[in-house]
């Protein structure tokens, strides 16, 4: 997730500015918004679209519109717009991507995705992860046109990197909000306090303190992440 240090007036506790967009299309926003955003450098905003009906084609148009941003549209109707990642943020990132991929291309029995592929979650909620995979018999249901948009799938596994200013409850809220609609295994990886939180439907989280490796088990089997990596 991106890390810019937001810290002034005008921002929610999850750490985002708020603004409701009106019927007519244009931001009505809060008193304090304006202000802080002018104040501010550049950071997470929260638009809210509950007066206005986006389709999933619009919401596809306005995210290829606005390629250097990350986008989520929650099942609150809320658009979420985040900066790109620092460059610490993206070197995780990137070295996480990379394990998966090389299992994922070694294993062959599904797809992975990094942190700009969309998800459609039953709910209604856009969400993207730092890394995600999916099963080929799965992928293969999908026809070309879901392919090519924000599909209305839950991937089978994912993995949030929680950066310095993500907020640790908006992350597990997400996290949560996977595995009730469908996601069979998350990892929440806090590099700063060396900590593994790990989601799996109908059981309670399991948090792994300074752990050298975590497994995929039976979703990923044989893939085994070294957190030295990742640190």
């Amino acid at each position: 997730m991106p890390d810019m240090t937001l810290d002034h007036d005008g921002m929610d506790k999850d750490g985002m500015h708020r603004t409701d967009m009106g019927a007519g299309g244009g931001a009505a926003a809060t008193a304090e918004a304006p202000a802080a955003q002018a104040a501010c450098p550049p950071g997470r905003l929260a638009l809210n679209f509950r007066a206005i009906e986006m389709t999933d084609e619009q919401l596809l148009r306005f995210c290829a519109d606005n390629r250097d941003l990350r986008i989520e549209f929650t099942s609150e109707r809320e658009l979420i717009v985040m900066p790109p990642a620092s460059m610490t943020t993206g070197w995780r990132n990137a070295r996480l991507n990379a394990r998966l991929c090389l299992w994922t291309e070694r294993d062959g029995s599904g797809l992975c995705f990094d942190s700009s592929a969309g998800f459609t979650l039953p709910n209604g909620a856009m969400r993207s992860a730092d890394a995600a995979w999916i099963a080929r018999e799965r992928w293969e249901s999908l026809d070309e046109a879901e392919r090519h948009g924000f599909s209305r799938i839950v991937p089978d596994f994912v993995a949030e990197l929680r950066s310095p200013s993500d907020s640790l409850a908006a992350l597990q809220a997400k996290m949560t909000e996977y595995v009730e609609n469908g996601l069979r295994l998350g990892w929440l990886i806090d590099p700063r306090r060396r900590r593994v939180h790990v989601y799996r439907p109908g059981r309670p989280v399991e948090t792994l303190e300074d752990p050298e490796t975590v497994s995929g088990e039976a979703v990923l089997p044989g893939f085994t992440l070294n957190l030295r990596d990742v640190w």
